[in-house]
């Protein structure tokens, strides 16, 4: 199983990654990031407008499982991150925690 805070730290040392909703929300519409990460306090209308471009331009969004000051500690910032795109992975495995997580939804079953 990928750690996933190892898996950021390495997106944002080695790759190419933007802070903000405001970018991700440029990166959702136009489908230049690779992944898109928001915090699980990012505000509910962002996050939904968010998660509708990013459907319809196929870029995976995931919902971190802390609030935007713990991301911003995985991250190494000094300010809060409520999300964050990432258009380079560089060293990080970040993407494939993705494909474990589509895989699992798809093996659940119907409730």
């Amino acid at each position: 199983m990928i750690d996933i805070d190892k898996a950021i730290a390495a997106a944002v040392k080695t790759g190419k990654v933007s802070f903000g909703s405001n970018a991700a929300l440029q990166h959702a519409k136009s489908g230049k990031a690779k992944m898109i990460i928001l915090a699980n306090n990012c505000p509910k209308d962002i996050k939904e407008q968010i998660e509708y471009y990013a459907k319809i331009s196929n870029v995976p969004v995931m919902t971190y499982k802390g609030a935007s000051m713990d991301l911003a500690a995985v991250c190494n910032k000094l300010f809060i991150v409520s999300a964050l795109s990432i258009r380079e992975t560089g060293d990080s495995e970040i993407l494939k925690a993705v494909e474990t997580d589509e895989m699992q939804e798809h093996s659940g079953g119907i409730e």
